[in-house]
């Protein structure tokens, strides 16, 4: 097989890997990538937008937490072929159909993880950032939000890579990007476009978990070794800085 990668021969004797096909198919290949990105950027861009509120509500509202965090991961539990399936009645056979999906199995993930993350703020930092005079919406993006980007992130990277792999079960309304080419180089038995999407698809996970984890960085550069923080960052020093006065001066005069 490695002496007919390269040429022709490679597509007539079906061989798994095939420089030929890739030179042929080139087009096709870039088309159904630039689909995949399209639909796994935009369901975790929504999932995100809808899980964020979510979480909010969750937090803020007494008894809300078990119904919101129970009702996504009851929709995480529903096989996707059939959620598919639910929504084509609704969004037709169109790609509303897979992006609706995915957004749903999204919020299980993300929905636990920003909780998670703002749940672990201490209290004390809170505490001081409000005797700074910060309200709710300051308090929420100046303080809270920043130390729980790493949770944020954390389940972000998971949902995208879990993204990532479910737009192939797209391919059951014709809108699966990679999926599209490796449902039907299954049903014809094309070993080279089987292995081509998948290799693919395993790259674009891959790609997307490093620049999340990169952005992650970016975003919080006061969590590395003589780092200068950023505008969060320093809101969040000076929360930490002023619950440590606070206690100081409380034991003071104790």
């Amino acid at each position: 097989m490695s002496g007919r990668t390269g040429g022709a021969n490679c597509l007539e004797a079906n061989d798994w890997v095939c420089g030929e096909y890739l030179r042929t198919r080139s087009q096709e290949l870039l088309d159904a990538t630039v689909q995949h990105l399209g639909i796994t950027a935009v369901s975790v861009a929504l999932g995100l937008l809808l899980a964020f509120p979510l979480a909010l509500v969750a937090r803020s509202r007494r008894g809300a937490a078990g119904p919101v965090l129970g009702l996504t991961t009851v929709l995480y539990t529903i096989p996707s072929l059939a959620m598919f399936a639910l929504l084509t009645p609704v969004f037709g056979v169109s790609a509303a159909v897979v992006v609706t999906g995915l957004v749903l199995y999204s919020l299980t993930i993300l929905v636990r993880n920003i909780l998670a993350g703002l749940q672990a703020v201490p209290a004390g930092v809170r505490e001081a950032a409000r005797g700074m005079g910060y309200g709710p919406v300051r308090l929420l993006f100046g303080v809270e939000l920043p130390l729980a980007i790493p949770a944020l992130v954390a389940g972000l990277r998971i949902a995208t890579v879990s993204t990532v792999a479910m737009t192939t079960v797209g391919s059951v309304v014709g809108y699966g990007g990679l999926g599209n080419l490796i449902a039907s180089g299954m049903a014809g038995f094309f070993k080279a476009e089987v292995l081509t999407a998948s290799v693919l698809c395993v790259l674009l996970a891959l790609v997307a978990d490093v620049l999340l984890m990169v952005l992650q960085r970016l975003l919080t550069p006061w969590t590395r070794a003589g780092a200068r923080p950023g505008v969060w960052g320093r809101a969040a020093a000076r929360a930490r800085g002023r619950t440590r006065a606070a206690k100081a001066w409380a034991e003071r005069w104790e």
